[in-house]
């Protein structure tokens, strides 16, 4: 093998030892390691099986592999690769909340959260890593859960390992409470509720569409505020889809004002017509908090945009 074939060694950290007790015997390698390492998820911890940074007793082993008590598991978890860390940007951020375990942001319309083709600079990523170095350890910078690119509001971000992973676990458990407002075309009679699976656009693969062969989501929305040719409502989330909200509501035949993808035309003098984005704002987020385990809860106003919208349609 030549040196331009060789693969460049792993960046891990030094080791940690545990022994597997008695009382974990008969379960996975990864199901135990969950119970030894509490403070990191399941699928983080499958990940490094898989990368070759967990050994039992000085071997490799398979995620699957049984444990009987005795044996010696040694992780060494792997570091970022330099490749992917994010880029710190003095990007100005408005902080709702801060402690030594979490950040909750009011994100503004038009940023972006996680770096991709195209935005590997100028997202709340690289303005989270400038704010708070230590997240460029954390997977994804210790963002849990994501907003679009033009929807405001609310986003916590884990600033410790401990808190990423009991985030996730609420999120997964759909035990944190989101709560949006969001301005959709036409009169909506009632409150209700859209139960219906989300996946892939069958050939606009950028979007998502309400297909059987999509994953469960559910919203739950009630009346606000009706408009002359629009509704206001108040939108919660059992499920978090990518586009959920936009995709159910467009499913419903009322699509939010201003959605480029999943949205209608709005022609003349309208109000809605010259609104630039799609209309909806993370309003209220609530969690149990991953450090003091006491229920939390912040709230975000609606932002100017979506204010004056409201103003022009009351009138």
């Amino acid at each position: 093998m030549t040196d331009r074939e060789e693969t460049r060694p792993r960046d891990y950290s030094a080791p940690v030892e545990r022994l597997i007790p008695p009382e974990l015997a008969g379960l996975r390698l990864d199901q135990a390691l969950a119970r030894l390492f509490p403070e990191h998820s399941r699928t983080r911890l499958q990940t490094w099986i898989r990368d070759g940074s967990v050994t039992v007793d000085a071997a490799h082993a398979d995620v699957k592999r049984r444990v009987w008590g005795g044996e010696r598991v040694a992780l060494a978890q792997a570091r970022a690769a330099r490749d992917d860390a994010y880029r710190a940007q003095p990007i100005a951020l408005a902080i709702v909340h801060e402690d030594a375990a979490i950040l909750v942001v009011d994100k503004p319309a038009g940023l972006v959260v996680h770096p991709g083709a195209g935005n590997r600079e100028g997202t709340l990523a690289n303005a989270l890593v400038h704010r708070a170095p230590q997240l460029a350890a954390l997977p994804r910078a210790g963002i849990v859960h994501r907003l679009d690119k033009d929807t405001s509001g609310l986003l916590v971000v884990a600033r410790t390992a401990e808190a990423q992973t009991s985030l996730v676990r609420q999120l997964a458990a759909r035990t944190v409470k989101r709560e949006y407002l969001a301005l959709v075309h036409g009169a909506v009679t009632a409150a209700g509720e859209v139960d219906a699976p989300i996946g892939r656009h069958r050939t606009a693969r950028t979007r998502m569409a309400v297909t059987a062969r999509g994953r469960p989501a559910r919203t739950r929305y009630r009346v606000l505020e009706r408009f002359d040719g629009a509704t206001l409502l108040a939108v919660t989330l059992e499920t978090g889809r990518t586009h959920q909200i936009r995709v159910h509501m467009h499913a419903l035949g009322h699509p939010l004002v201003g959605d480029p993808a999943y949205g209608r035309r709005t022609r003349g003098a309208s109000p809605l017509a010259r609104f630039p984005r799609q209309a909806l704002h993370a309003a209220r987020l609530g969690l149990v908090h991953p450090a003091t385990g006491l229920d939390c809860e912040w709230r975000s106003p609606l932002p100017e945009d979506l204010r004056a919208a409201l103003a022009r349609l009351r009138r």
